[in-house]
Order: C-alpha cells, then structure tokens, then sequence
C-alpha cells in the first residue's frame, strides 16, 4: 500500500491545485453561499457576512462533489448539499469558537470576540435552520434524513467533548469516540451524499461514507497536533486552545499512558494548570507522543484511500487520494 501522508507532490499541492477539477462547481458553491447567508437587516447581515468567511478551505463541500464525480456526474442538487454541508460546518465552527471562548479563527475576529456570545449563538441556529430549508429543495427527503441524522451526531460529540472537559482520565477509545462524532460524521455524510445523489451502488455508497469517516478522523487528530504543535501564522488560531479548556487529546492521552509513578503525577499537575505549552510539548516530543498522534492519523487516512479501491481511475479519485495525504500533512 502507498503510505498516504508520505512527501509528494500530491501533497504539497495548494488545496486551491488539488481541486481544479470541481473549481466550476466550488465557484458555484461559492456564488450559493454569497447569496444565500444575507438579511434584508443591514446588522444581520453584517453578522451573517462576517459567518460565511470563517469557512476556510472549503473541505467539506469539495469531498461531497468529489465523492459525486468519481461515482457519476454532479447534478444541481450536488452543488445545493455542498451549500448545505458547509453552512452545516460554519455553524458547528461559531457554536465551537462560543465554547473556546475564541477570539481568532483564520486570522480574522470570531463572531464571539466581535458581537458577544448571545449573536453568536444565534448565527449558529441562522446557519443550521437555513441549511436545513435548502436540504429540503433537492426533491426528496432522503437528503434532509441523513443530513439531520449526522448533524445530531456532531451535536452529540460536541456535548460529550464538552462534558469531558477537565477529565484527565479520558481514555483513547472515548478520545476516538468523540472525534468520530464531532467530525468524521460530517465527513462521512458528505462522502455518502454525493455518491447517492450520483445514483451509486449501495456498496459504492458505503465505502464513501467509511472514506469520508476515515478522512474525518485523520483530520481531527491532525487538527489536535496542530493545536499543540502547529504555526499560529499558518493555523490562524492561538495554539494551546484544547490545554486550557483541559480537553484530553490523542498526544496527551498517550504521554499520559506512558508515564508512571511520580513523572505521570507531574504531567498530570502540568495538564491541570492548562498554560504550560512549551513544557506540555517538550514532554510529548520526549516521550514521542506527537509521532504516535501523527501515526495513528497516518493509518487512518491509509484507511481512508484503501477505501476508493472499488472505484474506477479518474481524476475525481486520483483528487480523493491526495486528500487523504493533505490532510495528514497540511500545516494549517
């Protein structure tokens, strides 16, 4: 098997290259999305403006076309759930920065830091409430079912990693669990969405939605490594944010797995001051937790591009691979 994640040019391809095959449809996406989060209240729309630029990369629209064209041909519902999916993130992205108590994401003002919690909260709802309507416009109600299904799913994950808080006994397998709904479910409807709406095989389906899972859960781990150990400038985001909220990630459950006696006490005293990163780090480069984090991300995204082998080669596909090996190796 080809080890995904490894130095190539596939991935260090800007994200912008790895998806000049859908560009025409992500630009379309793009015009949806400008068109859909306004209000006719010029302060509204300020807010609602200020939302639709917290999206990044667009990961998540680009998996659901990706899925639909390398299972058949993308349709104007494909390019409506791609909408759909990213207010869907959007949203879970303004509730996160509420609980992070965040002030920064992309190096721009989180709606929190600019117009209080309670805005906050209500972009959220605006965002996940609008989504829903546009689901519902696709002419069948599959599409609402599994959308509503995953989105309870990242709600539920989100309640369980905030329930976690502070729990410094958290074990991998909840780690794994909680990653798994606050992120590889999203990844995993946006994967099945598309090959369903390109009126796929029912295998074809389930193992999109394992590459979307797959995807997922490389990426969370990644993301959580590049909170710890990441570039603030290429991140757009203070690194240490999970340290001080005391959330438990794969890195520091590790070390923490490692060490015993009077050193796992001490680590443990360090965790619970939640401000020490530089010393958090050092311990986990010395004990090679950041290595065994990186690893397990490998293995999943290697998961992730054994699942497209019952598809046929196409560019569609060939994008999916290199997908799975950026978000392993991206920097930000």
């Amino acid at each position: 098997m080809t080890r995904v994640g490894a130095t190539t040019a596939g991935s260090r391809r800007a994200v912008g290259d790895m998806f000049a095959d859908i560009r025409t449809s992500l630009e379309g996406v793009e015009r949806r999305l400008q068109e859909e989060l306004r209000s006719r209240h010029d302060n509204v729309d300020q807010v609602v403006r200020h939302g639709y630029r917290l999206g990044g990369k667009r990961l998540r629209p680009a998996l659901l076309l990706l899925a639909g064209q390398a299972t058949g041909e993308l349709t104007d519902a494909h390019e409506t759930l791609a909408v759909v999916v990213e207010m869907i993130h959007t949203a879970t992205l303004v509730h996160d920065d509420v609980l992070d108590e965040a002030d920064l994401r992309r190096h721009v003002d989180t709606v929190n830091a600019r117009w209080g919690n309670e805005t906050s909260v209500l972009l959220g709802d605006f965002l996940f409430s609008h989504a829903f309507y546009l689901a519902a416009t696709v002419g069948t109600a599959e599409a609402c079912q599994l959308i509503g299904k995953s989105t309870n799913r990242v709600c539920e994950g989100e309640m369980q990693q905030t329930l976690a808080e502070g729990d410094l006994s958290l074990s991998e397998d909840d780690y794994y669990s909680i990653i798994d709904a606050k992120t590889a479910e999203l990844c995993a409807c946006c994967s099945e969405l598309g090959a369903r709406f390109s009126d796929a095989d029912d295998q074809t389906v389930a193992a999109l939605a394992s590459y979307g899972r797959n995807l997922g859960m490389a990426f969370q781990i990644a993301d959580d490594l590049l909170d710890l150990a990441g570039d603030e400038q290429a991140t757009g985001k203070s690194l240490g944010r999970d340290l001080a909220k005391r959330k438990m990630t794969l890195p520091l459950i590790h070390a923490r797995d490692t060490l015993v006696d009077g050193p796992r006490t001490s680590f443990l005293a360090l965790l619970e001051q939640g401000t020490q990163v530089a010393a958090t780090v050092a311990t986990l480069k010395e004990l090679g937790s950041l290595d065994y984090a990186r690893g397990v991300a490998q293995q999943f995204a290697e998961k992730a591009a054994a699942d497209l082998s019952c598809l046929a080669d196409s560019p569609a596909k060939a994008t999916l691979e290199h997908l799975a090996a950026f978000v392993v190796s991206r920097q930000g």
